[in-house]
């Protein structure tokens, strides 16, 4: 490799580009390490949930409870309420008002499935303040 540094006649322009190449390599670096690091930050371990030991929340005057038998039937309050009607009773229960929160409990042979299934007639209804009800454990490992 030759160069030649100057002769009188010779006259040096400007140039104005950017050697982008040092930045496509420091981009391909970072593309790779998040390529590999993506995959590692998912977690798919099975767990044994501990109970809770949390504080207790201020319940409501008169909070609405929703409850699921262990036969699967629904009640509201203290009324029995099939699972078409669930819609209606929640709307009389809370007089329209659907920003009101639910407090959702399910006999403990309920299965999450049938939980969750209750949960979604909820959101469809258009209750989205659910809380779920369970027992206080203050000897929690």
């Amino acid at each position: 490799m030759s160069i030649r540094l100057a002769r009188e006649d010779d006259e040096f322009a400007e140039t104005h580009d950017i050697n982008v190449t040092p930045f496509i390599d420091v981009i391909l670096v970072l593309l790779i390490i998040f390529m590999i690091a993506a995959p590692l930050a998912t977690v798919d371990i099975a767990v044994d949930l501990p109970a809770s030991t949390a504080e207790t929340q201020q319940r409501p005057d008169k909070p609405l409870f929703l409850s699921i038998k262990s036969d699967l039937s629904l009640a509201v309050g203290e009324d029995i309420v099939p699972r078409d009607a669930l819609g209606g009773a929640l709307a009389a229960a809370t007089k329209g008002n659907k920003d009101e929160r639910i407090f959702l409990r399910a006999d403990k042979v309920v299965s999450y499935g049938d939980v969750m299934d209750v949960m979604n007639m909820l959101r469809n209804d258009g209750y989205l303040k659910v809380a779920l009800v369970g027992l206080e454990s203050r000897d929690a490992k």
